[in-house]
């Protein structure tokens, strides 16, 4: 008995290196994960895209077009125009109401540079880095819920060490089908103590587990 529970114990540290030696969600899918105004708010409109129902690819084409259309920043894309942003967005793939999700990006992006002057930072600088205060703030902004702040911190956990340990629901679905715990806290037991980083990386690589149905390839 104690071999076998030894064995399956190794098993689980080999599987947590392999998918926790890359990058985080965003970073494996091209989008850099850096404390500056222009990155976070590329993750959090990221966030939104991805927290829609529909193909995630058609997710991430749409958050790098808004970069690629030059609204690489709150500002930016709080000065550009509702038609432009429904024809970047239905270039891009998005489906079903995108006047809506038009307007949605609009208004998160004229709200940042409203309330924090483009910067997320200073959302975190009001909540006095306080997790409970941020996920409250950032909930009041358009567009944003529950799910979509999940998405959101999964990421920013490798720099905001406070809101750690955050896992979607994608990735603790990923987590339960190999093994790997039921919550965020087994997630975080996992990384090792004090490992936001590569907490964000492990929870990353499973929620693309579980979005591009790698699972056989994992089990091999």
């Amino acid at each position: 008995m104690p071999t076998r529970v030894s064995s399956r114990t190794e098993d689980r540290k080999r599987l947590v290196r392999r998918l926790a030696s890359g990058r985080g969600f965003a970073e494996q899918y091209g989008f850099r994960v850096v404390n500056n105004p222009s990155s976070l708010f590329q993750v959090l409109c990221l966030a939104v895209l991805l927290a829609r129902r529909g193909d995630f690819r058609r997710a991430l084409d749409s958050a790098h077009a808004l970069p690629a259309a030059g609204w690489d920043s709150a500002a930016r894309l709080a000065r550009s125009l509702h038609a432009d942003r429904v024809r970047v967005l239905r270039d891009s793939g998005q489906r079903g109401d995108v006047d809506a999700l038009a307007d949605t990006l609009g208004d998160l992006a004229r709200a940042v540079v409203e309330r924090y002057r483009g910067d997320l930072r200073r959302l975190r600088a009001v909540a006095h880095h306080d997790p409970a205060r941020e996920r409250e703030l950032l909930t009041e902004l358009p567009g944003v819920d529950g799910a979509v702040v999940d998405l959101f911190l999964r990421e920013a956990q490798a720099l905001w060490r406070e809101v750690a340990p955050v896992a979607d629901r994608r990735a603790l679905v990923a987590a339960r089908r190999l093994g790997l715990g039921r919550s965020a806290d087994d997630l975080a037991e996992l990384a090792g103590s004090g490992e936001s980083e590569r907490l964000a990386w492990l929870v990353g690589a499973l929620a693309r587990v579980d979005l591009e149905q790698r699972y056989a390839e994992l089990a091999g």
